[in-house]
């Protein structure tokens, strides 16, 4: 599985959210000199670049009540897509701050984007520990600006975010008081998790719908193949599934068919389920209806009523793909497989592969053991019985990123709290009239627990 094949854990319908006037009425535009290396004294290193972060001080209490102050943290993409998503701030936190990772949007080093991504030289400052350091040192700066030393700080991020909120916890408690980590598979490193658990969860939600349907799917692969073996059997499948250009390989189609089944699973609703709908088009067709006809019904019903498919259409460049593999060659190597129990074809992750791949790509080998060596993920409930507190790990099993997440509570502190129907980081998003009482119960237990740190938190203030 070379380094094309690794997915970004952002939804690309949500990457084309439009930036209206209502998200962005309440927030205010910053920009603060960012290091461009924290972690070096060499001259170069003190160079700085522009930082993008925005701020929503309308409902926040003021330092001089200590109110809390709630950051949401970037994950692989631009800002500007995000305000809109981060529900659970606004519709809970007094006050709501957002911050950008670096090389995304416009917090870009350097003199351009094409000079930040044109090589490894450039590109090494481009690193989660680099990115929770930048966050470090702009809540410092407005905590200061602020005169709210002692206002207390709440973190929170979803998937790739939910990861740097986890971390940041960790690695900053003097900053943060604690984090919500949303959708984030801490443990889908080195062999924490086995390689198939993404697709696992994948082929569970679609069996659990409707057999028939998994079965059709899982029996499609060799049947793609057989076809594309035929004298023009591309040309054939070209024209069968309607697609915008003339399919190159069996291999192209049958990824383009994995990306759209993984994220029906991945960002299923209650309101819109991706998977409900696939498995209904292809359970509704006759009995005539060959294999193909069938999926590419389920196709079709998924995405709406096309003049044609773009089959390159999750290997377009686009900014969190660009960055998001980077960060897979360097340091966030995830082996995700197609495993014999799933309804895909066998694959297993092949890291020599991979590594050539990254070489390729970039002229640097990933690092593939640095993410636990940095951050931990073996045996993390005795080594955060220890010494960690104050992070809520929430997931959806729905999630086909919950097999690398944390699912059980560590201690009272370290709470896991999940949902069988949900799906990734459905808990932060928006609320609605219709949400699901599940759902909103998670909510809900989650506002309760950040409320008891709060409560120890004045506290101890008022001891001390």
């Amino acid at each position: 599985m070379g380094v094309l094949r690794m997915r970004s854990m952002k939804d690309r319908k949500v990457d084309v959210m439009a930036e209206s006037t209502s998200q962005w009425a309440d927030y205010k535009v910053y920009y603060h000199n960012q290091t461009l290396d924290h972690f070096n004294y060499r001259p170069e290193s003190y160079t700085t670049f522009r930082q993008r972060y925005v701020m929503n001080a309308k409902y926040w209490g003021g330092a001089n009540t200590s109110a809390p102050i709630f950051v949401y943290l970037g994950d692989e993409a631009a800002l500007d897509f995000q305000i809109g998503s981060a529900g659970f701030l606004s519709d809970n936190a007094p006050k709501f701050k957002a911050l950008l990772h670096r090389y995304y949007g416009k917090s870009i080093p350097f003199s351009s984007r094409e000079e930040a991504f044109s090589n490894a030289s450039t590109l090494g400052y481009f690193s989660s520990s680099q990115a929770i350091a930048d966050y470090a040192e702009i809540i410092l700066h407005i905590k200061k600006n602020l005169s709210a030393e002692k206002s207390p700080v709440i973190v929170v991020g979803g998937s790739y975010g939910g990861m740097l909120a986890a971390w940041f916890r960790l690695k900053y408690p003097h900053i943060a008081l604690g984090a919500l980590a949303s959708s984030a598979p801490i443990l889908y490193f080195d062999d924490i998790t086995p390689q198939d658990g993404y697709y696992s969860v994948v082929s569970k939600d679609f069996r659990e719908k409707s057999e028939n349907c998994y079965n059709t799917l899982k029996q499609s692969w060799s049947e793609i193949d057989r076809v594309a073996s035929q004298p023009n059997g591309l040309s054939i499948l070209s024209k069968q599934f309607m697609t915008c250009s003339p399919i190159t390989s069996a291999s192209q189609l049958k990824d383009y068919l994995d990306s759209n089944y993984c994220e029906a699973a991945q960002y299923a609703s209650p309101s819109g389920d991706g998977v409900s709908r696939i498995c209904n088009a292809i359970d509704g067709t006759s009995n005539h209806t060959d294999i193909l006809g069938k999926i590419f019904k389920g196709l079709v019903s998924f995405n709406g009523n096309w003049t044609c498919y773009d089959v390159n259409a999750f290997n377009n460049p686009s900014e969190t793909d660009e960055g998001w593999s980077w960060q897979t060659c360097s340091e966030m190597v995830m082996p995700i497989a197609h495993g014999n129990d799933t309804m895909f074809q066998a694959e297993s992750f092949d890291l020599d592969a991979f590594v050539q791949d990254c070489k390729n790509a970039y002229g640097v080998s990933p690092r593939p053991h640095w993410i636990t060596a940095e951050f931990g993920g073996d045996d993390i409930k005795l080594i955060l019985e220890r010494f960690g507190s104050n992070i809520i790990f929430s997931n959806g099993l729905k999630d086909p990123y919950s097999s690398g997440g944390v699912l059980k509570s560590i201690s009272k502190s370290l709470p896991a709290i999940y949902t069988t129907e949900g799906s990734h980081c459905l808990d932060i998003l928006p609320s609605l009239p219709n949400d699901p009482k599940w759902l909103i119960k998670q909510r809900r237990r989650e506002v309760e627990i950040i409320s008891n740190w709060f409560r120890q938190y004045y506290t101890d203030l008022a001891n001390h």
